[in-house]
C-alpha cells in the first residue's frame, strides 16, 4: 500500500482529479497552443467566388475548415501553403456515412452501395451538392 501510495504521488500530476476526473491546469495549455485555424472570415476574403458558389447551399454554414483543414498559415500568407483538396472519399463520409445515430432527413449513404466506386465529387459538387 505504500508503494502504491509513493508512485502514486510521484506520477499523477497536480491538480488531477480536482474537476472530476481532468487535471485542472489542461485548459491551460490546451489555450496557450498556437492557433491553427483562420476562420471563415479569412477564406471568404480571398475565396469570394467559393462563397457566391456555396449561396443558398446547405453547405453554406459549413465551415471552410471542417473540409479543407487548418489554415491558418494559408491565410497569413498564402504564397507560403498551397492547400491540397480533399479527398473526397474520405472527406464527405465524415457527415455522410450512413449511421444510427443520424436525423433519418439527414442525407446518409453506405458507400458500398451508393458510390459505386466513385468519389462522391464525381457526382456531387462539394461547395453545392443540391445543384449536382
Amino acid at each position: 500500500l505504500l508503494v502504491f501510495v509513493v508512485v502514486r504521488a510521484l506520477l499523477v500530476p497536480a491538480g488531477f482529479g480536482d474537476l472530476g476526473h481532468y487535471r485542472r491546469g489542461a485548459l491551460d495549455d490546451v489555450a496557450a497552443l498556437p492557433v491553427h485555424f483562420a476562420g471563415r472570415a479569412a477564406c471568404e476574403e480571398c475565396h469570394t467566388d467559393v462563397v457566391e458558389v456555396r449561396h443558398g447551399s446547405l453547405h453554406e454554414r459549413i465551415g471552410c475548415e471542417s473540409c479543407h483543414g487548418a489554415l491558418a498559415a494559408h491565410a497569413a500568407d498564402p504564397g507560403s501553403l498551397t492547400p491540397k483538396l480533399p479527398d473526397a472519399g474520405t472527406v464527405c463520409l465524415r457527415c455522410h456515412r450512413a449511421e444510427i445515430g443520424r436525423p433519418v432527413k439527414f442525407p446518409q449513404v453506405d458507400p458500398r452501395e451508393h458510390a459505386d466506386g466513385k468519389k462522391c465529387n464525381e457526382c456531387h459538387k462539394p461547395h453545392h451538392p443540391e445543384t449536382s
